[in-house]
């Protein structure tokens, strides 16, 4: 996974390939999410450095609503938290290792530890965003881009991903093999 990691766009560069409509839909959430106090304190409580590849679509309406709020995680901790996008399109490769209930979902974040090795997958909606669709809709559409989101169900989708964060956090800070390498 290195080569893709290191190979991938941060978000503001990864958001500029967009159409003008798409950059200003992923800006609106961006400007939207907003963590609170002991959100950025547990994210600046993190010990172990971890990266992150997002495997997304940048016309993707869950990708639109879900990938600011990784970057407003990673902000909270850019010493430990690095994060990265590939388009997925782009990766048919990537892309075809990571389906999800036998399709090529996005939003796909791998977290890997501070060495590129792959600690956790998590995708392509987490259970606040899945609540609120359902509560919407029983089908497969895919919200559009750029479609209203409420402060609860982003707080919630929000919290749902930091709940992640900290569980790869915790998984990485109790490995064995980084504990012998750290000597902690």
């Amino acid at each position: 996974m290195s080569r893709e990691f290191q190979t991938a766009l941060a978000f503001d560069r990864y958001v500029a390939t967009g159409k003008p409509e798409q950059q200003a839909a992923w800006q609106k959430i961006y400007e939207q999410a907003r963590l609170s106090d002991a959100q950025r304190s547990l994210l600046r409580g993190f010990v172990r450095e971890m990266n992150v590849l997002v495997v997304s679509g940048i016309w993707c309406g869950d990708c639109v609503q879900q990938c600011p709020l990784l970057a407003r995680i990673a902000e909270a901790a850019p010493e430990r938290v690095h994060l990265r996008f590939v388009d997925r399109d782009a990766h048919p490769d990537l892309s075809a290792r990571l389906t999800i209930n036998a399709g090529h979902r996005v939003p796909v974040a791998l977290f890997l530890a501070e060495d590129c090795e792959l600690v956790a997958v998590f995708g392509d909606r987490t259970l606040a965003r899945y609540r609120a669709l359902a509560a919407r809709q029983l089908g497969p559409t895919c919200p559009l881009p750029g479609a209203p989101v409420s402060d609860d169900e982003l707080a919630a989708t929000l919290q749902d991903w930091l709940n992640e964060f900290e569980r790869v956090q915790l998984l990485l800070r109790l490995s064995g093999r980084l504990r012998q390498k750290h000597d902690d």
